[in-house]
């Protein structure tokens, strides 16, 4: 294919020579002649392994040169990767000032040309960028209309600084969210042969798919980190604690935990975390992150008591009450929480739990609901069905084969679903269903 790559960075400058040895004809476009120079040298604009070399490579063999021209570019190519920066303001926001002007100038070079041509950002944008700012810029300037005039795509990269050039070649997966399939198809030609799944999405889901990952690496350095300061204030080898976490690869390092749901409760999380970070108070260790996990997880909780109140009505069928399917503990279950506050706040209030029997709890699991629901026996009912009718709006903690069943003749009611039912994406449609987090 014939590709031009806007912004020779690391993003573009890595993306361009890797394209050109994969065996396209690529053009480089920046703003910077200094960059564009080193280019027509033979010479990578950045200190990256292996980039030298390649670069040399693919300008030496002709697949790759540099241009400052925008509409000589467009007019010599049939895709465009944009790969400009997106930096950070002092508050936090981000900067689309290049995404915003180079979309200007490729609509413009795109008014003149003919034949469809396909945009694709790979800059890293907030979800909604693409759709709300950039196609309506590439429309104006362009005259034309995204989808029929020209392709567009969002295609985030998963490039490391330092392993760059290898990762372009061993993707752990290829994100292409596409404005329409023939978009798609054409990003997806350009890693045709290369390992790791392919995602063809809505763009916004690939906008965001780039700041989850970013977001879950920065979480877990912090997260070791934290760990390895209260293991040193404790006298302990951090490492050797780690080398047994990262071999649970069932729960620890696996996609366990990591579907959007409830709030977490029981009998081990929220008490070990209190622990932990009591020690790590004790000994004068300071871990913002573990500190702040019990107070996210409340304020989950707090969302879904507020999906409830905001249904407008009284009447309420809370499904699921333990903190787990497949058990009866409600040992500081979110759904023991959320039907606490709800009574306190005056709903009429009816739950079904196939686990839970009042005359088999005991111990430590009976004390702490008498003490949360010592009225729970009156709330409880032995039927899905008879709650859906006592109800007006369905709070859904668990999937129950009773209670999708009894689902089924939900009619108008209200759907709050805590727990993503099986049908969630049909269900969507409906004005009544609403997801916590989806």
């Amino acid at each position: 294919m014939r590709i031009s790559v806007f912004g020779l960075g690391y993003v573009g400058c890595v993306s361009a020579a890797c394209l050109a040895a994969s065996g396209h004809q690529v053009i480089g476009v920046d703003v910077n002649p200094t960059k564009i120079d080193l280019i027509a040298r033979g010479q990578a604009p950045v200190v990256e392994e292996r980039i030298g070399e390649l670069t040399a490579e693919v300008v030496r063999s002709g697949a790759l040169r540099a241009t400052a021209d925008v509409a000589g570019a467009i007019g010599e190519t049939e895709i465009s990767l944009i790969c400009v920066g997106t930096p950070s303001a002092p508050n936090g926001s981000l900067s689309t000032t290049y995404l915003e002007r180079v979309a200007e100038q490729i609509g413009q070079a795109l008014a003149g040309k003919s034949g469809r041509h396909t945009i694709v950002f790979r800059s890293t944008m907030l979800p909604g960028t693409c759709a709300d700012l950039l196609i309506p810029i590439l429309e104006r300037a362009s005259g034309l209309q995204a989808g029929t005039g020209f392709g567009v795509a969002v295609n985030p990269e998963f490039l490391r600084e330092g392993t760059s050039v290898r990762d372009f070649f061993e993707p752990p997966k290829t994100v292409i969210g596409e404005f329409d399939t023939a978009s798609g198809d054409a990003v997806a030609a350009l890693y045709e042969g290369l390992p790791g799944e392919v995602f063809r999405v809505p763009m916004a889901v690939a906008e965001m798919t780039k700041y989850a990952d970013n977001a879950f690496h920065g979480l877990k350095i912090s997260f070791a980190n934290e760990i390895g300061a209260i293991c040193q204030a404790l006298g302990l080898d951090s490492h050797r604690v780690m080398d047994v976490f990262l071999a649970d690869r069932k729960l620890n390092i696996s996609p366990a935990y990591l579907r959007p749901g409830f709030a977490f409760g029981g009998s081990c999380l929220p008490k070990d975390l209190r622990g932990l970070v009591y020690a790590a108070r004790r000994a004068d260790v300071s871990v913002p992150l573990l500190s702040h996990v019990l107070p996210s997880n409340e304020d989950h909780l707090r969302r879904a008591f507020e999906l409830v109140t905001a249904a407008g009505s009284r009447r309420v069928g809370l499904f699921g009450l333990s903190f787990k399917p497949g058990t009866d503990d409600l040992r500081e279950s979110p759904l023991v929480e959320l039907a606490e506050r709800l009574l306190g706040k005056g709903y009429d209030l009816r739950i079904y739990d196939a686990n839970v029997s009042l005359s088999r709890l005991m111990g430590a699991n009976r004390d702490y609901i008498e003490s949360r629901l010592p009225h729970l026996g009156d709330l409880l009912s032995n039927s899905a069905d008879d709650v859906l009718a006592h109800a007006d709006v369905c709070v859904i903690g668990c999937k129950d084969p009773a209670v999708l069943s009894a689902l089924d003749g939900a009619g108008d009611r209200t759907i709050i679903d805590l727990v993503r039912l099986p049908d969630a994406e049909t269900r969507r449609a409906h004005p009544g269903y609403v997801g916590l987090g989806w």
